[in-house]
């Protein structure tokens, strides 16, 4: 075990990596996205990058 003082830690913000099987789950996507999405980056990606490649169908309201 080791103290560490915080200022030596770094002051960058995390980058949020999902499960891209968690991911899909939780934002309600088919099994054909999922396995879309997993070719696309494998069994990790980046928030961002799942966000911005996930396709989904359009809830209209009437």
């Amino acid at each position: 075990m080791e103290h560490v003082e915080a200022e030596q830690l770094s002051k960058q913000p995390v980058t949020k990596v999902w499960n891209v099987h968690e991911f899909c789950q939780r934002h309600q996507l088919g099994e054909k996205e999922e396995i879309r999405l997993r070719r696309l980056f494998g069994r990790f990606a980046t928030a961002r990058e799942l966000l911005h490649n996930a396709k989904r169908a359009p809830k209209w309201r009437y």
